[in-house]
């Protein structure tokens, strides 16, 4: 029997951290005969636990009756699926819906509830059906049907909870919740005032809309959570699925946090995990990336973990078209990311493929399968439908091997930052609806989307990471102390409670750095320019370049270079001006005890002046880098006893030499590190190995026990070190000198 507990932002696991490593199997797809050897896969890759869907259309007979042991089909025996999993010393993550997409027809849902009962189809703004097949998740008819297949699944899950002996460590309750309606523009509009919102009143509709739908979710999910809870699972936590992301980007994926961080903030035993599908990870994204869990972390309250529920593996051949096939080195890169910003589950989505049974019933759809994807499923996995490990099987052993080697540092462990934050603004992500009528909405959603979350053409994010610095993101909408330095992204449109609390910020000593442009309305569209007005500056007019007009502005000391746009200020010290006339976009502001600098132009994302304007604010990055060409990810983590690692990761398309140093202190004496491109180091500082201490190397972690720690060389020809604070007793693949461990070896085993 094992305890499952979320406190303090870990998952604790019998009292003790640990990171949960994961990957999708859907042993519905696969013959019973084949659920062994894909999860002997699964482990091979470094995963110690499964997830998997299991279908509320697969399950239900058509006599209402549901198997969930195999007694009408093998591939229904989930039971007997979770037993072997658990068999083989794995444990479990069950996502039961009621819906639960995977490209499932019905996205999982039983037929019965769209033709027995099709009033749970929501309207679309003019009263037509839906394009998506959602349901009115707060219909009475709904929720019942939804308990009554509760009623049936969760006690054979609550049978086989951890803390009954059982594999099953976490319970999601549905999947993805309001994709469907955000992406069809097609919100539940059960309240006729939301149907034909008049063009003066459009943004209050609006924004009272979006608000009426958070709370919708709320409502849901804790149905969801009591009806589980009343069938008996109970002592293991849930997980909520946020989703997002869209064609390789993170831009959209807040739009998730905002539509349900209400239904999970707070909420005892219960966190949100990422969805997400960036394809490769490269500097174009990774900063999407890097936002988007900490966006998600902000969202969190103090004991829920950040996770990430689908896990983005596999080839990206989703389509099996070869439009795109993602280089094997984005999972390694991706996973990095993940774990130094606190990610302490990671499930693998899709980890092997399989095969769509045929329904019970035909349908006459053109294939009378499970799905829609036709017979094989799951063409990008890193384990395919026929049970072939392709390239990304060995880059997520190999990524999965480096994670287990540190996993006691990362599961206990937090990042560090270079004391500033990345506001976080839930209400600029309130735009998933929007009238086709309402030319108000549009404008109002198209600025939002221009200039939110990483800046105007997201070069403020980027700027940032690639300039040294790591961060996490707060929610400037919630209560809470801010960090001493505050990055804004912003838009036209900022609520007035905001507004009010970032001026009353800097007048009490706070030091702001906003892009994008200063705020004029608040989030219902009303006039509002409470922070302009504090900090003393006014918006005096903007230019924006077109196919033919190409607006340029000058920095102190630095080449004129051209912008997208630039808003003009008045009021404040000039620090950036509009070529060829004498406006000005950016300035620097003293407001109380404190200050703030505005850029008001998408500046390019030249990295010595964003430092400049980070350091105006006296903000300098504790990891310091000098390689040639951009490209480095620094970061750093550090646990409850104080042992770190540095994490490194080169997302640029060239190897990387440089020396690296932590708060002004040379590691490794300065020694020059090399990083090939397209790869990353996590490299132990001040970590424990017995009595001794491992003080810095260019070594990753493979295993530590007791008075003894395997090393994993990572410079190749260049050589590797190890530092320890006193001379070893023995060292096999490597040689000493005093405290100093040279390996020579693929791998070095050092003994005290």
């Amino acid at each position: 029997m094992s305890q499952v507990e979320l406190r303090r932002r870990r998952i604790l696991i019998d009292g003790r951290p640990q990171l949960v490593l994961s990957g999708e199997v859907h042993y519905f797809r696969l013959d019973p005969g084949d659920w062994s050897d894909r999860l002997d896969k699964l482990r091979e890759a470094g995963c110690d636990t499964v997830a998997t869907y299991i279908p509320w259309l697969w399950h239900e007979l058509p006599d209402r009756g549901v198997d969930l042991t195999g007694r009408t089909h093998p591939r229904r025996d989930v039971a007997g699926f979770l037993d072997l999993a658990h068999g083989k010393g794995l444990r479990a993550i069950a996502r039961p819906g009621p819906f639960v997409m995977a490209e499932l027809k019905n996205e999982g849902v039983p037929y019965r509830l769209y033709t027995d009962t099709p009033h749970l189809q929501p309207t679309t703004w003019d009263g037509g059906v839906v394009p998506t097949r959602t349901l009115d998740y707060l219909a009475a008819d709904f929720l019942a049907a939804a308990e009554g297949w509760y009623a049936a699944v969760m006690p054979m899950l609550a049978a086989r909870l951890a803390p009954r002996g059982g594999p099953v460590i976490g319970v999601q309750l549905d999947n993805e919740i309001g994709m469907l309606s955000w992406v069809s523009n097609s919100p539940d509009l059960p309240d006729e005032r939301f149907h034909h919102p008049t063009e003066d009143r459009s943004l209050a509709v609006h924004d009272e809309l979006g608000r009426y739908m958070r709370d919708r979710y709320r409502r849901y999910v804790a149905f969801l959570r009591d009806a589980a809870i009343r069938q008996g699972v109970d002592g293991v936590p849930f997980l909520i699925n946020v989703h997002g992301t869209d064609e390789g980007r993170g831009r959209t994926f807040p739009i998730g946090i905002s539509q349900l961080f209400e239904s999970y903030r707070g909420v005892p035993q219960l966190t949100a995990g990422s969805d997400h599908y960036l394809g490769d990870l490269t500097v174009g994204n990774a900063p999407d990336l890097y936002t988007s869990n900490a966006f998600l972390a902000a969202s969190l309250d103090a004991d829920q973990p950040l996770t990430s529920l689908e896990f983005e593996a596999g080839s990206g051949d989703y389509a099996e078209d070869l439009s795109q096939l993602v280089p094997p080195q984005a999972v390694d890169l991706k996973t990095r990311m993940c774990v130094a910003q606190g990610n302490r589950l990671l499930n693998l989505y899709l980890f092997t493929g399989g095969r769509n049974p045929l329904l019970d019933r035909p349908v006459g759809d053109g294939n009378d399968r499970i799905a829609f994807t036709g017979e094989r499923h799951g063409f990008a996995a890193p384990v395919d439908p026929e049970g072939r490990c392709g390239a990304a099987f060995s880059a997520v052993r190999d990524a999965f091997a480096a994670v287990r080697g540190a996993s006691e540092l990362l599961a206990d462990g937090d990042e560090e930052d270079d004391g500033f934050a990345l506001a976080f603004v839930p209400d600029h992500y309130l735009t998933e609806y929007h009238h086709p009528a309402s030319s108000a909405r549009a404008e109002q959603v198209a600025d939002l989307a221009r200039f939110r979350g990483m800046g105007p053409r997201d070069i403020l994010a980027r700027s940032l990471l690639l300039a040294g610095y790591s961060f996490p993101a707060v929610d400037v909408q919630s209560p809470g102390a801010l960090p001493p330095v505050l990055v804004l992204a912003s838009a036209s449109t900022l609520g007035r409670a905001v507004q009010e609390r970032l001026a009353a910020y800097v007048s009490d000593g706070g030091r702001l750095l906003l892009n994008g442009v200063l705020p004029r309305y608040d989030a219902d569209g009303a006039p509002c320019t409470a922070l302009a007005d504090a900090l003393g500056v006014r918006v005096t007019g903007r230019v924006d370049g077109t196919p033919h007009y190409f607006p340029s502005v000058v920095a102190d000391g630095r080449p004129e270079v051209r912008v997208g746009y630039a808003q003009y200020l008045a009021g404040g010290d000039p620090v950036l001006r509009v070529a060829g006339s004498e406006a000005v976009c950016g300035v620097r502001v003293h407001h109380g005890a404190g200050v703030a600098l505005l850029v008001a132009t998408d500046y390019p994302a030249h990295l010595d002046f964003w430092r400049t304007c980070m350091a105006t604010l006296g903000v300098t990055p504790r990891l310091r880098h000098d390689a040639a060409e951009p490209g480095l990810l620094l970061t750093s983590t550090v646990d409850t006893s104080g042992q770190r690692l540095l994490h490194v990761l080169n997302l640029g398309p060239s190897d990387a030499d440089f020396a690296l140093s932590y708060r002004d202190r040379p590691v490794l004496t300065g020694r020059r590190l090399h990083v090939p491109a397209r790869a990353g180091v996590m490299l132990p500082y001040g970590v424990g190995v017995g009595t001794a201490t491992l003080l810095e190397t260019t070594c990753e972690l493979v295993a530590r026990t007791g008075d003894e720690v395997v090393l994993r060389p990572t410079q190749g020809p260049h050589g590797d070190l190890a530092v320890f604070d006193r001379d070893p007793a023995d060292v096999d693949g490597g040689t000493a000198d005093g405290p100093v461990v040279t390996a020579t070896d693929a791998r070095v085993r050092v003994r005290f």
